[in-house]
C-alpha cells in the first residue's frame, strides 16, 4: 500500500498540501506536496551524511548499490503494476527497464570496486632536483557533496529515483536528494522505499538518501538553490532544464548542472545505403524506431536527411506506408500529449514544410505524423530543428553531398547522429563524421539510436541544447565522474591520506 508521503532521511513524512496523480489507467491517488522546509531538511540530512558516506570503503558502497538492486527486484510485481498504471507503458517494456535499472546499479558497483575511476596519480618527491626540489604530489578523485536528482517522465525506473544519476552519485560517495516526478509518484515511492531498506540493511547514515514529492516548479527551484547542494542531475525538457540551469548559475556559488534536455537525433542516408532494397528496409526501420514507445525516447530519430531522386522517394514512400500501419499509442502524461499535438500543429503550419501525414488525435493518445522539407527550408526555419516529443518525423531532402554536409554544419547539439552507408559511401561518410562528432555525443553507423546501452564506452550527452555539459555523460560508468573532483595532496603523510591513496 502506498503512503503518499516523502522520505526524509529514513522517515516517511506527509502533512499539509497534497496533489492528485493522473494515471493512464486506474484511479488517481493523493500524494503529499513538497515544501522548501522539507527540501531544507533533506539537504541538511544529506550534508550530515556526507561526512561519513564520502569516506566509506568502496566495497561498502558497492554492497549498498547491489543491495538497492536486490530490494528493487523484491518489489518487482508491485513496481510493474503501478508504473504501468501511471505511465501507460507496456508491462514488457517496464520489466525490461527494471532489469536495466538493477543491472546499472551492479555495473557501477563493479566499477567502483575496480577503482580505475579514481584516476590516481603520483609524482614522487625529487629532493635533489635543481634548481628547486619537487615535493611529492598525489592526485585522486573525491566526492563533491550532496547531489540533487530530478526524475524523468519517460523512464520511471531507469532515469528516475534509482536511475543513472542517483546510482552515479551514490557510487561516487555523494548523498542524494531526489525530486520525485509527479507523472509517476507511486512508482517513485516504491523505489524510494527500496533504497531506504538498503540503507538500513547496510547500516548507513539515513541522510544518504531522501525523496521529496512535488507537482510545482517551486520545489525544484528550492532544491537546486539550496546552498548545501553541490551538483544537479536532470533529464527532461529544454525549457524546464534551462530554467533550473539558470538558477544554478545565479547562485552565490554556482554549481554544475548536468542536464539532458533533448535532441532530434538526425539520420543521414547516404546513396549506397538507399540502393536496391535499402530504401524499403530503411523506411520500415525508421518508422519502427520513430514510433517505439510512442516516440517518447530522448534518442528518438526525429529527422531523416535523404538525397533527392528516386531512391529518396522510395524511402519516403516506405516510411509513410509503415507509419500508416501504426495505431494510437498512450502517451506518458496529458501534458506531453498536448505538447506533441502543438508540435505537430507547428510543423503543419510552417511555410518551409509540407505535411505527408498528420492524423488528428485527442486526449492522451498519439498517432504518427510525418513532414518533409528541403535543405534551404530547414536552415531558414530554426523551429524545424526543435524536438517534438512523440512519434513525429521530418524528412529533409538534399540535392547533393555538398548540401548534406552544409546541413550537418547547421545542426544544433545532439545526443546522437546516425549515418546509414555502405563501403561505396566511405569517402562521403568520412567527411560527414568529422562534422557529426562535433555535433553529437554518440555517432552511429547503420543502426537506429533509440535506446542507450549501459556500458563503459557509452556517451549519453552532447553539445547544448542536447545537454548542458558537453564533457559529461548521464549513462555508462563515466557518469560517476560527474560527481567527483580532483584533489592534489602535497607532502601529506600516508596516515592521513584518503584510504584509497594509502
Amino acid at each position: 500500500m502506498l503512503n503518499g508521503q516523502h522520505l526524509i532521511a529514513g522517515t516517511w513524512v506527509g502533512a499539509g498540501d497534497s496533489f492528485l496523480s493522473s494515471p493512464a489507467t486506474g484511479p488517481a491517488q493523493r500524494f503529499a506536496e513538497g515544501t522548501p522546509a522539507l527540501i531544507a531538511e533533506a539537504c541538511e540530512a544529506a550534508e550530515d551524511a556526507f561526512w561519513s558516506y564520502a569516506d566509506t570503503a568502496r566495497s561498502t558502497r558497492a554492497t549498498f548499490l547491489r543491495t538497492i538492486a536486490e530490494e528493487i527486484e523484491a518489489r518487482g510485481p508491485a513496481l510493474t503494476e503501478i508504473a504501468h498504471d501511471e505511465s501507460g507503458l507496456p508491462v514488457a517494456r517496464l520489466e525490461g527497464e527494471r532489469g536495466r535499472t538493477t543491472a546499472q546499479l551492479r555495473l557501477f558497483a563493479d566499477e567502483i570496486e575496480a577503482g580505475d575511476y579514481l584516476d590516481r596519480r603520483t609524482d614522487p618527491a625529487l629532493p635533489d632536483r635543481k634548481p628547486l626540489p619537487r615535493p611529492e604530489l598525489r592526485l585522486i578523485q573525491r566526492p563533491i557533496g550532496p547531489v540533487a536528482v530530478f526524475g524523468a517522465s519517460n523512464f520511471p525506473l531507469a532515469f528516475s529515483v534509482a536511475g543513472g544519476d542517483t546510482a552515479s552519485a551514490l557510487a561516487a560517495g555523494c548523498p542524494v536528494v531526489v525530486k520525485g516526478h509527479p507523472a509517476h509518484p507511486g512508482t517513485g515511492e516504491i523505489v524510494a522505499d527500496a533504497i531506504r531498506a538498503a540503507v538500513v540493511r547496510c547500516g548507513l547514515h539515513p541522510g544518504v538518501f531522501s525523496m521529496v514529492q512535488g507537482s510545482t516548479t517551486a520545489i525544484g527551484a528550492a532544491l537546486v538553490t539550496h546552498p548545501l547542494i553541490r551538483a544537479v542531475g536532470f533529464t527532461g525538457s529544454l525549457a524546464g532544464g534551462r530554467a533550473l540551469f539558470d538558477l544554478c548559475m545565479k547562485r552565490p556559488e554556482p554549481i554544475p548542472f548536468f542536464g539532458e534536455l533533448g535532441s532530434v537525433n538526425p539520420m543521414f542516408l547516404l546513396p549506397g545505403a538507399l540502393a536496391g532494397d535499402g530504401a524499403q528496409t530503411l523506411g520500415s526501420g525508421w518508422a519502427a524506431s520513430l514510433t517505439a514507445g510512442a516516440g517518447q525516447f530522448c534518442t528518438n530519430p526525429g529527422i531523416a536527411v535523404v538525397p533527392e531522386g528516386d531512391a529518396g522517394d522510395a524511402f519516403v514512400a516506405a516510411s509513410v506506408a509503415a507509419l500508416a500501419g501504426v495505431g494510437p499509442q498512450v502517451m506518458l502524461t496529458d501534458g506531453i500529449a498536448a505538447a506533441c499535438r502543438a508540435g505537430i500543429d507547428r510543423l503543419a503550419h510552417s511555410n518551409a514544410a509540407r505535411t505527408l501525414m498528420a492524423p488528428q488525435t485527442a486526449g492522451r493518445n498519439a498517432l504518427p505524423a510525418l513532414f518533409e522539407t528541403d535543405c534551404a527550408g530547414f536552415l531558414a526555419d530554426a523551429t524545424l530543428g526543435h524536438e517534438v516529443f512523440g512519434p513525429v518525423g521530418l524528412v529533409v531532402r538534399v540535392r547533393d553531398e555538398a548540401e548534406m554536409l552544409n546541413l550537418a554544419r547547421g545542426l544544433e547539439g545532439q545526443l546522437t547522429a546516425t549515418m546509414h552507408m555502405t563501403q561505396a559511401d566511405t569517402a562521403q561518410a568520412g567527411q560527414l563524421r568529422r562534422i557529426l562528432e562535433r555535433k553529437a555525443g554518440r555517432v552511429l553507423v547503420n543502426g537506429f539510436p533509440t535506446g542507450v546501452e549501459v556500458a563503459s564506452a557509452m556517451v549519453h550527452g552532447g553539445p547544448y541544447p542536447a545537454s548542458t555539459n558537453f564533457g559529461a555523460t548521464s549513462v555508462g560508468t563515466m557518469a560517476i565522474r560527474r560527481f567527483l573532483r580532483p584533489v592534489c595532496y602535497q607532502n601529506m603523510p600516508a596516515a592521513i591520506l584518503p584510504e584509497d591513496l594509502q
